[in-house]
């Protein structure tokens, strides 16, 4: 059988530019609406400490710190303080005889960054409505979100396997199954699980994940020649009882939600494996210092205005799959920014 082929050419540039305008919007809210550089200017402060002078909950200040830090804006000291790089100093702190923020407040009323402050203050996703917390990318029971209507659930579930498509088959070949089961949470076309059958024709998998999503799984399941090996069961992955499987896979799941829904997720899923079985975590990275990379900072602000969640880094990862009684193994690079992570069920 033939296999999913990865791209001839590397698409993390387009990427890259893509997602560039969060650290325009970022950038510009940081020094003209939170005035993050001329409350650091005369001390340092730590991460609690910034955040409640901020006024901001923990997702956005991570989100927003963490983009600052990876522009060499901001640095930590050994006290895990924070405070402005020499470069921030210079030309950031109003008084310097280089001070430039006059020039990015310019952008300050630009719809962008006003989106953005808005989404920072609030901590809540674009399009969520002022009395919940529901959000157009994501679905949880109970909320509102595109996710339930047929024809924008089958939209964004395209829109997102044309990622997949690129980065599937990378996937595939960083991992090796014999046959057994896999269960693809929250899987959306099925994209991962066709790309592992392909190049495992013992292998059987099953995408777990909302009614009006399996209905573009089914479609590819049918083009790529594997609709006797995909199996479809519809479910809710937080209320919903989690399937058996000998692998569970999560890809590009768990960056949508915060780190409770996280922590909740990846425990509902080990307990779901048999010993020996794996949690497969497929998503971006962030360092473990929080300080970068620069495209991850900058997806994650892209996750943290669209969904509940933001960009992890692997220690956290590896804390929740440890918590749950795995054993985490580590990161191995696949495409655009991403890696997968293993925990193994003793």
């Amino acid at each position: 059988m033939e296999y999913l082929s990865p791209p001839l050419t590397d698409p993390t540039p387009i990427f890259e530019h893509f997602r560039g305008s969060y650290g325009s919007e970022l950038l510009t809210a940081a020094v003209e609406h939170f005035r993050v550089f001329e409350r650091l200017r005369d001390h340092s402060l730590s991460f609690d400490d910034l955040r409640q002078e901020l006024q901001l909950q923990q997702r956005p200040a991570v989100v927003l710190f963490t983009a600052l830090r990876a522009m060499k804006l901001l640095e930590v000291d050994v006290a895990g303080l924070y405070r402005v790089t020499e470069l921030a100093n210079e030309h950031l702190v109003p008084g310097s005889e280089y001070y430039i923020g006059d020039y990015l407040g310019l952008a300050a009323q630009s719809p962008g960054v006003l989106e953005m402050v808005a989404r920072l203050r609030s901590n809540r996703p674009a399009h969520a409505e002022p009395t919940d917390s529901g959000a157009a990318f994501i679905y949880r029971e109970g909320e509102k979100s595109a996710m339930e209507e047929e024809s924008s659930a089958r939209r964004l579930t395209l829109a997102l396997a044309g990622r997949a498509k690129n980065v599937a088959p990378v996937l595939a070949e960083r991992l090796s199954f014999e046959g057994g089961t896999l269960l693809d949470v929250g899987g959306g076309s099925g994209i991962y699980s066709i790309a592992c059958l392909r190049r495992n024709p013992q292998l059987q998998a099953t995408v777990f994940d909302r009614q009006e999503v399996l209905k573009v799984a089914s479609e590819f399941a049918l083009q790529y020649g594997v609709s006797d090996r995909l199996h479809l069961a519809p479910g809710d992955m937080f209320a919903d009882p989690i399937p058996s499987a000998d692998r569970i896979l999560l890809s590009n799941i768990l960056h949508d939600w915060d780190v409770p829904e996280c922590q909740q997720l990846v425990s509902r899923c080990a307990a779901a494996l048999p010993s020996g079985g794996q949690l497969i975590i497929h998503d971006v990275f962030l360092s473990d210092y929080h300080d970068g990379p620069l495209p991850v900072a900058l997806y994650s602000a892209a996750l943290f205005t669209l969904t509940k969640g933001r960009a992890y880094s692997a220690s956290e990862f590896q804390n929740w799959i440890t918590v749950a009684g795995l054993v985490p193994g580590n990161v191995q690079p696949t495409l655009i920014h991403c890696g997968v992570l293993i925990g193994v069920k003793p």
